[in-house]
Formats: C-alpha cells, structure tokens, sequence
C-alpha cells in the first residue's frame, strides 16, 4: 500500500514534522483497518483531534464515535453516531459488542488510571477483536522533564511502575514504555500482536530531507512506515492487541454486531432522555 501525501506549501521546520506525523498515523491507521473484516462494529474512542472516525466509516466499517465531556468535541462526521460519555467506562456497550477499537490521540494518556478503561476495552471486544491504541512515550515525557529542569524526577522515572508528567499547563500525561505498556493489555486479557514507535525519524531528519527535496513527503511517509521500529524512539508509542478466543462465524457476527449497534443507540437515546443533566444530555448524545 502506498500513502499518497503531498508537503504543501510551508516547508518551514514548525510546520514540517506535524504535517509528517499526521501523514504517519493516517496511513498506520489505514492499514490497520483494512486487516479489519468488511464492515465490522468499530468503537472509536480517540481524543478530540482524531480522524479515526471518519477514516474507518469512509473503509466501510460501522462507527460508534465516544467523546468525553471533558474534552473539545471533535468535529461530527455524518453518517457516525456519537455518545456523549464518560471515557473511563463503557457501560453503556454490551459485552462483545465490538469488533474493533481505536484509541487514538493519547487516549490512555490522558486517561491516568487507564487500566479500568483498558478492562472495558477487553469486555466490550468480541473474541478475537482488536485494539489500536496509541500513547505517549517515555521518550516524550523525559524531554518534558528536562525542559522543566526537573532533574530529580527525571532520574526516578526509568524505575517507576507507573510515570505521570506535568505538562507547563499543569495538565498531567502517562507515558509508557514497551513493557509498561504490554503489561497494561495483559492484565486484561488482551494479547499484544506488536508494539512500535509511531515514528523513528527525527524531526530534524524530517526537516533536513524535506529542505533538500520538498518532492519526496510521501516517499518519505512510505519509508517510514517500512522502517524498522525501535520502542525507544519517538514521541509516541502504538500497540495492536488481540481479544483471545475464537471468533464467531462472519455471519453470525454480522448479525450480531449490527443488532448490539442499533440496541445500544436506542439504549442511550432512552437514557438521555430520562436524564436532562446527566452524563448523556439529549442535545449532545446522538449526532447525525
């Protein structure tokens, strides 16, 4: 598969590698979709800046949108039902509901107790469903670290259980490192497939390249999605994890996806409506 990418007009060292790391996520997540069965229930539950969405309802795939009410809504694709929800739970979803769920944007990042979102990851999965999950690196909240100058910190992190960053805005990050973050799926049953960097390029080689030949963006997105990953690179980790157990037959889990979607939007329409100020608010629950 080929990513089809163009640099634009600014070539600007600011402006390059954002626009390389986006072309990055975009085709890692194609990619994974298209290993997805046709038209499979995909519970998407990616921070507010995500495409995931639009991009696995555009594959063909049925799309439930979660957006937490603490964070900006995305923009609302047509065609994706939204739920207005609490994102450190699910229960709104019946068990093995789901074919697929993408947790894109730093999900389990900004969620810092992400284990009980990761157990209703596993619970709402059907046997044999997938994960892609993607957080920030220990790389990445070392360098926060450093760029606040707190050097006590920075030296406990490499020994710690579980690492929580201050950002300046005194928002706070988990980041994980390959086996932080194996052992977060694992203890909830799920199996790893693979865990690698979401970029191994530097943004200065990323920069420097693109100065020399603006032309080869998209052969550089190609390049990078052929490289060979290193954990310990990059900003950002992603992971693809499987529900253990056999699946269903695909007809019956056609069937069976297609009613637990439509069960579910009809449960939480009939929830919102009996709760004016609750988690769900009518004008917010559903979006067409």
């Amino acid at each position: 598969m080929r990513v089809i990418a163009s640099a634009g007009q600014d070539t600007g060292p600011a402006t390059i590698y954002p626009r390389f790391h986006s072309a990055v996520a975009l085709a890692q997540l194609t990619r994974w979709l298209a290993d997805l069965g046709p038209r499979s229930a995909v519970l998407d539950i990616s921070g507010p800046r995500s495409r995931a969405a639009e991009v696995a309802a555009d594959s063909g795939h049925r799309v439930l949108r979660v957006i937490d009410p603490g964070m900006t809504p995305p923009t609302c694709v047509t065609g994706v039902p939204a739920v207005v929800a609490d994102g450190t739970g699910l229960p709104f979803l019946a068990d093995g509901s789901a074919d697929a769920v993408i947790a894109e944007d730093r999900t389990l990042s900004m969620r810092l107790g992400a284990e009980d979102l990761v157990a209703e990851i596993a619970r709402v999965l059907r046997p044999g469903g997938r994960v892609l999950a993607c957080v920030d690196s220990l790389t990445f909240g070392m360098a926060l670290l450093a760029e606040q100058h707190r050097w006590p910190h920075l030296v406990d992190v490499p020994n710690a259980d579980v690492v929580l960053i201050p950002w300046p805005d005194g928002t706070i990050t988990r980041c994980y490192g390959a086996e932080q973050l194996r052992e977060l799926f694992t203890g909830s049953g799920l199996e790893v497939s693979w865990i690698r960097s979401r970029t191994v390029f530097s943004p200065r080689t990323v920069s420097y390249l693109l100065s020399r030949d603006p032309t080869s963006f998209s052969k550089l997105v190609n390049a990078e999605l052929r490289a060979r990953s290193d954990d310990s690179l990059g900003s950002q980790l992603i992971t693809c994890c499987v529900k253990k157990g056999l699946p269903p037959s695909p007809a019956y889990r056609l069937r069976r996806s297609r009613f637990a979607w439509q069960g579910t939007q009809r449960a939480v329409a009939g929830r919102a409506s009996r709760r004016g100020s609750g988690t769900w608010p009518p004008q917010s629950t559903q979006h067409p």
